[in-house]
């Protein structure tokens, strides 16, 4: 599963907001309420952000791997 919970540590770290992302990547608020809610987006998306923040796809998400076993 991935979660965004590195793009959090930066906006915090940026003293920026949600909605100021949004507005600076363009994003539709839907696509936040994905984020927030950890649900896939395109890398069109990533890249946005990317864009915004000036950094790597893996400073803003991450792969958790959520099943005990592999079955």
């Amino acid at each position: 599963m991935i979660t965004y919970t590195k793009l959090y540590h930066i906006l915090v770290d940026r003293g920026m907001s949600k909605e100021q992302l949004r507005q600076h990547a363009g994003l539709a608020s839907g696509t936040m309420t994905s984020i927030s809610k950890g649900l896939p987006v395109n890398l069109k998306t990533i890249d946005a952000i990317c864009k915004v923040l000036d950094c790597q796809p893996g400073d803003i998400l991450e792969y958790v791997n959520n099943q005990s076993s592999i079955k």
